[in-house]
């Protein structure tokens, strides 16, 4: 069959799979989603062989110790899979909600209801948990799934859809309702992009470049976040002891991630005790300090920052560091520079908080905590689907909900309109 057959005739099962979905009760699904977890964990040796493959061949071709890693499933990453399905199958069920009703004069009655988007198309990289995790939100939330994996898990992808695509034929629901795209063509993506017809939403996961060819290749509406630039704004009359602890934390802990803070902006009231001190913190843990020429004269060690540091997600031990005249310039400079994923204030000034809160219009605004703490499972959604910084339909750490759209109902008494 032809690459673009192939991959219509894969977008269209599940289309046709997403309307029974979306039929299934809550208590199916959750039995479903557990009996996806039990078999994950009886599979382990298999998954671990096919797995043995995609590191064989990512060693060979020179992939880093971090992509070995992120490839990397052992019984550990399994049985986290599996747990994470569990997870999602005791998360309330948006499905049917009705998020409001009220009454019209002439005596109708208008609601909203919740139902799925329907068939959810998923282009990721790198990590073979990324199958488990999407497929159980998906599922969950009623929607059929496409899966594009990056070439470097095809074997770990094709095991894991494998055995989870077993679970939905021996529960009687249509195992269309998962679909993997099983080649390593690239073509594969442009051709899913092109199926409008059959699928209703894309979501991307990886690396900047992935996403811009996503989104300018799409013909599907695209929830996507192309980086991380997370900035954290010490106030000046902040809590420096609080404020080193976000600030190492949000840097250090995994600097490789989309919610690590990029830019460290000081209020210049606090930048005499706060630079010098931040500096010796970051410093002593490996961080390489990109600074204005105030950080530069307060910290000597710091490197003169070029233009380009302000809007760097460095995904890696660097971080610009800019004393600020105040919350305005604050404000202006994030407004600027920001990629809209999250910003955080360190202040004592409830006022300053609360127009930090209004004014900075990223998906995640927070208020002396890290910004680590930017994700899904930590809000209490269970578990992501992703990140959108683009304001529709979601913004922000996507959870069940974020799957869902809302239709109208209307209850009537045989009123006709005049």
């Amino acid at each position: 069959m032809m690459l673009q057959d192939e991959i219509k005739q894969l977008a269209k099962e599940a289309r046709e799979a997403s309307r029974t979905l979306a039929q299934v009760s809550t208590t199916a699904k959750n039995d479903l989603l557990k009996g996806m977890a039990d078999a994950l964990v009886a599979a382990t040796t298999a998954l671990c062989a096919e797995n043995a493959k995609d590191l064989q061949a990512g060693k060979e071709k020179g992939l880093s110790d971090a992509m070995i890693d992120r490839l990397r499933l052992d019984e550990a990453r399994i049985l986290g899979m599996a747990d994470g399905l569990r997870e999602v199958a005791e998360l309330p069920d948006p499905v049917g909600e009705i998020t409001g009703m009220w009454r019209r004069p002439n005596g109708i009655q208008v609601g909203r209801m919740r139902i799925p988007l329907g068939v959810i198309g998923i282009i990721y990289e790198s990590r073979p948990n990324v199958t488990a995790d999407a497929a159980g939100l998906c599922l969950k939330s009623g929607n059929a799934v496409v899966l594009r994996g990056g070439s470097e898990a095809i074997h770990s992808n094709r095991a894991i859809a494998g055995v989870l695509k077993g679970v939905l034929a021996a529960k009687g629901l249509p195992s269309g309702a998962l679909q993997l795209v099983g080649t390593t063509d690239r073509g594969a993506v442009t051709e899913l992009l092109k199926q409008e017809e059959y699928i209703d939403l894309i979501i991307p996961r990886g690396g900047e470049g992935l996403i811009r060819f996503v989104s300018e290749n799409s013909r599907i509406p695209v929830i996507k976040h192309y980086k991380g630039v997370c900035h954290t704004f010490v106030d000046a009359n902040a809590d420096l002891d609080m404020a080193e602890k976000i600030c190492v934390n949000a840097k250090v802990q995994r600097p490789g991630v989309c919610n690590a803070m990029e830019t460290l902006l000081i209020h210049k009231d606090a930048a005499q005790a706060f630079v010098p001190r931040i500096a010796r913190a970051l410093g002593g843990l490996g961080v390489e300090l990109r600074g204005c020429p105030e950080t530069c004269r307060l910290a000597p060690d710091a490197t003169p920052a070029q233009d380009e540091d302000w809007g760097a997600e460095y995904l890696d031990l660097i971080l610009a560091v800019k004393v600020v005249n105040s919350l305005d310039a604050a404000i202006e400079h994030i407004q600027k520079y920001s990629s809209l994923h999250t910003e955080v204030i360190v202040t004592r000034d409830y006022a300053n908080s609360q127009r930090f809160l209004r004014e900075v219009n990223s998906s995640v605004v927070m208020v002396n905590a890290s910004s680590r703490f930017s994700d899904g499972n930590q809000f209490g959604l269970g578990a992501e689907i992703g990140i959108s910084t683009t304001k529709l339909h979601s913004f922000g750490p996507m959870g069940l909900e974020d799957l869902t759209t809302r239709k109208f109902i209307v209850f009537g008494e045989g009123q006709v309109r005049e």
